[in-house]
This record gives structure tokens, sequence and C-alpha cells, in this order.
């Protein structure tokens, strides 16, 4: 554990869930900055630059949205949420903001660290990595993903504890055999996630 995996701010407002996560990815070998307000998350990631920053939606005062698009537009922070709602107008305003992943509580920390990583590798690659000379469906590197793709492959890791490797490929898989292209494969499963959050039924 002594070579920290990198830097990340985590904002939640809820202590208990606050220090549950610090705790955990601590213990999983990163550094952890963490604020209980959207006010202090902005101050601590002016100050600490970190590479990641874990964000909770709904808090008194700034939410997380509002946290979001700061660390987008002024400090260049990649970002995920996490957030007990998922209703249409939470998932459509995460698609906008441009967040690496969204997960759903109630996690377990053990879900949470492997989407960390992935994110943590996401956006290494994007930093390391050129732009992909052509843009064929069935071959999509990791840093040319689209935003519903990333998306995807987050919740397919979430919902059978996959690897961001195997989520991605049972997304493609799932694209081949209704011979769509892989981004639209993708929106299509998180306009069902969609569906099945909303109020029971049709």
């Amino acid at each position: 554990m002594a070579r920290g995996k990198g830097k990340i701010l985590v904002v939640d407002d809820d202590r208990l869930v606050l220090a549950t996560l610090s705790h955990g990815l601590t213990q999983a070998g990163y550094e952890v900055i963490d604020a209980d307000n959207g006010d202090d998350a902005i101050l601590l990631a002016r100050e600490h630059k970190p590479e990641l920053a874990l964000l909770d939606i709904r808090m008194e005062g700034k939410s997380g949205f509002d946290v979001a698009a700061y660390l987008r537009q002024y400090c260049h922070i990649p970002f995920m949420f996490l957030s007990a709602f998922s209703d249409d107008d939470t998932v459509q305003q995460v698609k906008a903001l441009g967040a690496v992943a969204y997960l759903v509580k109630p996690l377990d920390i053990r879900q949470i660290v492997p989407a960390v990583e992935a994110a943590f590798a996401h956006t290494n690659d994007r930093k390391t990595q050129p732009a992909p000379l052509q843009d064929e469906p069935g071959s999509m590197r990791v840093e040319a993903m689209p935003q519903a793709v990333a998306m995807a492959v987050g919740v397919l890791m979430h919902r059978y504890s996959l690897a961001r490797g195997p989520a991605l490929e049972r997304l493609e898989r799932l694209a081949a055999s209704e011979s769509l292209p892989l981004a639209e494969q993708a929106e299509r499963l998180l306009a069902a996630v969609e569906l099945l959050a909303g109020p029971s039924g049709h």
C-alpha cells in the first residue's frame, strides 16, 4: 500500500458514507481527500489537484452537479457520480456533464473500487495515448469511447460485478447479436436502465 495508485477527491454529505468510501479507497491504495459539502470540495480540488473526483449528487448548498461543472471548466478534473437517484432527469444531467461513471447507491466498496480503477485507467489512456486513426464501430479503443458506451460499461460492471474489459466485451456481444453499432446498443441499454429505475411499470 506504500505506493499510491492516484489521488481522488471524495465528496458526500453523509459522514458515514464518506468515512466508508474514504477508508475503502485508502485500503485499495489511493490517496483520498474528502469533503462533506460542495464549497469545501471545490477549495480542496483547487489546492490538491486530484486526478479524479467521486461526487454525491444531492447535497445541501452546492450540489454534485455544481461541483462537477466547476471541476470540468476550471480544474479539468474528471469526475464520477455516486447517487441514490437514477431518475431520467438525473441521468440526463450526468450525461450532459460528461461524467466518466455513474454509480447508484447503495453500493458496496468492493463495487466502487473497480469502477474507480476503470475511471483512472480511462483518464490515463486519454492522457497518454493518441486518438485512433479510424472509427470502426467494432474495434473501439478505450480512449475513444463515447460517453454512452462508457456509462453502459459502468452499468454492466455494477450489475454483473465485472471488470471493465469483460463488461465492454459483453456490450460488444450484445451489439453484435442485434447488429447495432456499439454506441447505439449502449444508448438502448441506458434507456432500459432508466425505464427500470422509473416509477413502477409502464
